[in-house]
């Protein structure tokens, strides 16, 4: 995927959120965020769009941005949203991925951004649909590549730095496989060191956990979401996995 699919799909997961949480109201319970309102979750969401607008205007070394102070009131705080997302979006979708900016991690670039908001984007839709349909959320949400990719950037990129607050605990190696993807990942654990993300070492009888399915189960499953993702093996190593 490129960093034009990254921003359409930023634009799509948006639409699908806000219709979600505008038809779950602001007050319903999130089920997968079981301390959130639907009010948290847009707020959450619009702070961290904010906050990587600013990021997308300040210097590779300049200093950590801040995100927007957002309304409190609930129609308000839609309208701004809007305006944000919609400013993000056009952004980076005006300029080339290799554009610098500042980011948290990874490369210093737009494209950092349009991948990472694609699917910060993404996994809370999902959160926005549990607020409206409960458990009878769609099995198959989001295409194949891009779930496929959301498993890749999660394993790659948002597990290591989140293993940086929350170090690894136990050994072993956990195995992911999305079956209509044709892709497959290795994590493979050392209790106090970052996880190693690679290749199959060895067969997968080999492997202590295994988790396989379809790109979006195994999508919901690495952001810790409700999913249809069949486990096997040593189940607490894919529970205990550090997330952000």
């Amino acid at each position: 995927m490129d960093h034009v699919d990254f921003v359409q799909h930023l634009r799509t997961q948006y639409a699908a959120l806000r219709a979600a949480a505008v038809a779950a109201g602001p007050d319903a319970p999130v089920p997968s965020c079981p301390e959130w309102t639907v009010r948290d979750l847009v707020d959450h969401v619009g702070l961290v769009h904010s906050w990587a607008l600013r990021a997308l205007r300040t210097p590779v070394d300049g200093e950590r941005p801040r995100p927007d102070d957002r309304p409190a009131d609930w129609d308000e705080l839609l309208a701004w949203w809007d305006k944000k997302v919609a400013e993000l979006a056009d952004t980076l979708a005006g300029a080339p991925a290799d554009t610098p900016a500042w980011t948290f991690i990874g490369p210093k670039t737009f494209g950092f951004w349009s991948r990472r908001q694609a699917h910060e984007t993404a996994i809370h839709r999902l959160d926005a649909e549990h607020a409206r349909h409960g458990a009878d959320v769609p099995s198959l949400l989001f295409d194949v590549e891009f779930a496929a990719d959301g498993v890749d950037e999660f394993l790659t990129r948002m597990l290591p730095r989140a293993a940086r607050r929350k170090p690894v605990e136990r050994a072993g190696r956990v195995l992911f496989h999305a079956a209509d993807a044709g892709r497959a990942w290795e994590v493979r654990l050392t209790p106090g060191q970052p996880p190693e993300v690679g290749p199959i070492t060895g067969s997968a009888t080999d492997e202590d956990a295994t988790a396989a399915g379809t790109a979006d189960a195994l999508y919901r499953a690495v952001w810790g979401r409700p999913s249809g993702a069949i486990t096997s093996g040593d189940r607490s190593l894919l529970d205990g996995l550090p997330r952000p």
